[in-house]
């Protein structure tokens, strides 16, 4: 992927900011290793970054299948391995073995039309 420096931060490109429709998510590997690492979540027409990792499972990736980390109606994250609900703009568990806990945030910056990530 490709990659930007902006103030002495390593800025990594993930998609061009109308690929992700509202109430959808998608995940990336911007480390190319094999698995997605982090993946965002459009909810009331934002854009939010989180690392793919339960904060209950010991850092479980949270989706079932490619690009699936949302409830049916788009409203929650959800952890497939144990069925814990996410808020998609604050990343607070709502419901499951880990309410109270959040997901870990990422810096998200649009630049010249395309979604960065800090890394």
């Amino acid at each position: 992927m490709a990659t930007t420096r902006e103030a002495g931060a390593r800025w990594i490109r993930l998609c061009r900011a109308d690929e992700i429709g509202e109430a959808q998510s998608r995940g990336f590997d911007p480390d190319d290793e094999g698995q997605d690492s982090l993946f965002v979540v459009r909810r009331h027409g934002q854009l939010h970054g989180w690392r793919n990792a339960c904060p209950h499972i010991g850092g479980a990736p949270m989706a079932w299948r490619r690009d699936a980390y949302l409830n049916a109606d788009g409203t929650r994250i959800v952890c497939h391995a144990h069925g814990a609900e996410f808020m998609p703009d604050t990343g607070l568990c709502v419901q499951g073995p880990c309410r109270g806990e959040r997901l870990s945030r990422l810096e998200l910056v649009v630049i010249d039309g395309e979604w960065f990530v800090k890394s």
